[in-house]
């Protein structure tokens, strides 16, 4: 089943890259309470990816956060260490990444993707959602390897 507007979000653990160390967060208590601009990447450092999708949400974060987004996240099937490393290159302090290393996550949101054409084994596919208090607002999946509703800029557009 594929998670839809109105859902609740699984409870899984995630863990969030920092500058100090992976730091284990339950998702129930990461979004109880907030507004959160969530979108997931294949992978870290992949073309798209690095090149599009988390600049979008760089150069966007202070529009969202105007728009009464308090927290914006970017999970991927990777681990903590190459998030932060991701994080430390291409991202800022207004994304927090949440490492999904086992695809728990994805697969509890039935937003998956198969990769292994290219190595990258079983991985969360590209979208965006906004989240409040636990529950999906907004939801934004792409077909195949496409970027276009994905986007911060499209995710602006519909709040």
């Amino acid at each position: 089943m594929t998670i839809s507007v109105g859902d609740k979000l699984p409870d899984v653990t995630l863990i969030k890259a920092t500058a100090e160390g992976p730091e284990k967060v339950q998702s129930s208590d990461y979004f109880k309470g907030r507004k959160v601009a969530l979108f997931s990447v294949p992978g870290a450092f992949t073309p798209t990816c690095s090149a599009k999708h988390l600049p979008g949400f760089v150069d966007k974060s202070g529009d969202l956060k105007g728009k009464g987004v308090d927290e914006i996240a970017c999970t991927a099937v990777n681990d903590p260490f190459v998030m932060q490393a991701w994080k430390e290159r291409d991202g800022s302090e207004d994304v927090t990444m949440l490492a999904d290393g086992n695809g728990e996550f994805a697969q509890a949101l039935g937003l998956t993707m198969d990769g292994s054409g290219f190595g990258l084994g079983q991985r969360g596919s590209r979208w965006s959602m906004v989240v409040d208090d636990g529950t999906v607002q907004q939801l934004n999946v792409e077909d195949g390897g496409d970027f276009k509703v994905s986007s911060a800029e499209h995710m602006l557009s519909q709040m």
